[in-house]
């Protein structure tokens, strides 16, 4: 009852303040740049949510292999449902869900099926693999393999770095599943992302892949390793679209043409707020006041701004993300917006699916922690309770007021369990203090042969893309001009 009246209160206090909220967004302000992030040690309430999603990975846990499934009871993963794992992990043991020995036997018994596992064409890991065997399968489960995606290896090699970082301990391991990739295929001279697929014909095909916020957040990872990824950095080609009176950027690139969609959603531009504190991948500051990489921040805070003026202006609690589902078509992309138009709810083929539409649980407690406002209070009452104990958090709560999604992943309760350290420690890339002698990496990198002279070529050129780049505000068309706010290079 206590929870009801005080949802309640919240959404009459939100709803006086409305007018004026709204006057000021027309004006052209963003009160999203006024939020200040969460910060402290986790409540009662808090940790016992931790605990909650934790469950899901001791459910899903295959101790032959180290590997979690990524959909509960279905022993099937892929590379990025592999380091949402790995953010929980580390969240577990840094929350003390678990003991530094229970995560460090964890650690070590996956980098070791990292280390021996089958790589697609002997390149790159396979897109799925089976949880319990570590077989190549495809998405159906069955053996095979169907190629790679560079946007799911971006984001595996930014956790791999934050453990190494974190645990020097699994450094020498964690160093010699990266030594076995062939960065040659993955992202090129220019700096552009690729991913491999098989066509109808089996053939082999490599594409461009990502799309603005999760492009530019993988790219960090391939940064972590030394890869220059220019291209695949910028936020260029992009425009941005009023929805509620808040220029929302969107990518340019027509998925009539170029066969992927442009969704625009809340967990690229989270992860990239939890784990880097929309900083440059390389900035080591440790002050989470500070993000020097303004275009991220600024177009996080518009992601953010929009939803909550959606809800001010419509009484629809919004927190979007793409999500997984209880029936078919089993997954969508739930979005601020994409092809065309807002608040559209599309399959991956681009099927139009609006009662799935949802308040993604992932999403509102990203929300809560980067944005500490009325609103994102109203976020966390509405999703706190929103689990099973016996399984983790609920995917998400449908907007049509049908119920919770009752599907329950390891990206979800794994992003929930970052937000919640977040809060506790702030930005997740923690770099570790200099050290006596060269890592196993930096060795390698030095060394005159193989790929190690590429990859400090690159690494010598990402350093002068970021530093040229970084700083510099881009702005849609559409943006007023006494924003002052410059394009990207």
């Amino acid at each position: 009852m206590k929870s009801c009246i005080r949802n309640l209160l919240a959404v009459l206090l939100l709803a006086l303040a409305g007018a004026g909220a709204w006057a000021s967004c027309v004006s052209g302000d963003l009160p999203a740049r006024r939020y200040p992030q969460r910060s402290g040690p986790l409540t009662e309430q808090e940790t016992a949510m931790a605990r909650t999603a934790w469950k899901y990975f001791e459910n899903n846990y295959h101790p032959e292999s180290g590997l979690v499934n990524a959909v509960d009871g279905y022993p099937s993963t892929t590379m990025w449902d592999t380091a949402s794992y790995l953010g929980a992990l580390v969240a577990a043991r840094e929350l003390n869900l678990i003991t530094p020995q229970q995560a460090d036997e964890r650690l070590s018994l996956i980098l070791r099926t990292f280390n021996r596992m089958a790589f697609f064409r002997d390149e790159l890991p396979n897109k799925a693999y089976h949880a319990k065997t570590v077989e190549k399968v495809d998405y159906g489960n069955k053996p095979g393999e169907i190629g790679f995606s560079a946007i799911d290896l971006g984001r595996l090699l930014i956790w791999l770095k934050i453990i190494k970082e974190r645990y020097p301990q699994h450094a020498e391991a964690v160093d010699r599943f990266v030594l076995r990739w062939n960065f040659d295929h993955v992202v090129d001279r220019e700096g552009t992302m690729f991913g491999a697929n098989i066509d109808k014909e089996k053939k082999l095909q490599y594409v461009q892949e990502g799309r603005l916020g999760y492009e530019e957040y993988s790219a960090k990872g391939f940064e972590l390793w030394g890869l220059s990824t220019a291209a695949a950095s910028k936020p260029e080609p992009y425009d941005t679209i009023p929805i509620f009176c808040v220029e929302v950027p969107y990518d340019t690139r027509d998925p009539r043409k170029f066969y992927q969609h442009n969704y625009v959603v809340s967990e690229s531009y989270v992860l990239d707020g939890v784990e880097f504190n929309w900083d440059m991948a390389l900035d080591r500051d440790t002050n989470d006041g500070r993000h020097s990489l303004a275009w991220m921040e600024n177009f996080a805070h518009r992601v953010y701004q929009a939803q909550e003026n959606r809800y001010r202006e419509t009484g629809i609690i919004t927190a979007r993300s793409e999500h997984q589902l209880d029936q078919e078509p089993y997954f969508v992309y739930d979005t601020v917006f994409t092809d065309g138009f807002p608040w559209n709810t599309i399959t991956d083929t681009g099927k139009h699916m609006p009662q799935y539409a949802a308040i993604s649980l992932k999403a509102a407690l990203g929300m809560w922690v980067l944005w500490k406002s009325d609103y994102t209070d109203l976020l966390f009452n509405t999703i706190a309770k929103q689990f099973d104990p016996a399984k983790g958090f609920y995917e998400g709560i449908l907007e049509s007021g049908k119920g919770p999604i009752k599907a329950f992943t390891a990206n979800n309760n794994g992003i929930m369990l970052e937000a919640l350290l977040y809060k506790a420690q702030g930005k997740l890339l923690r770099w570790s203090p200099q050290k006596q002698g060269k890592s196993l990496w930096e060795r390698s990198i030095e060394s005159p042969y193989g790929s190690g002279a590429r990859l400090k070529q690159n690494f010598a050129s990402a350093q002068r893309s970021a530093n040229d780049c970084a700083n510099l505000l881009p702005l849609g068309p559409r943006e007023p001009a006494s924003d002052s706010e410059n394009r990207p290079c």
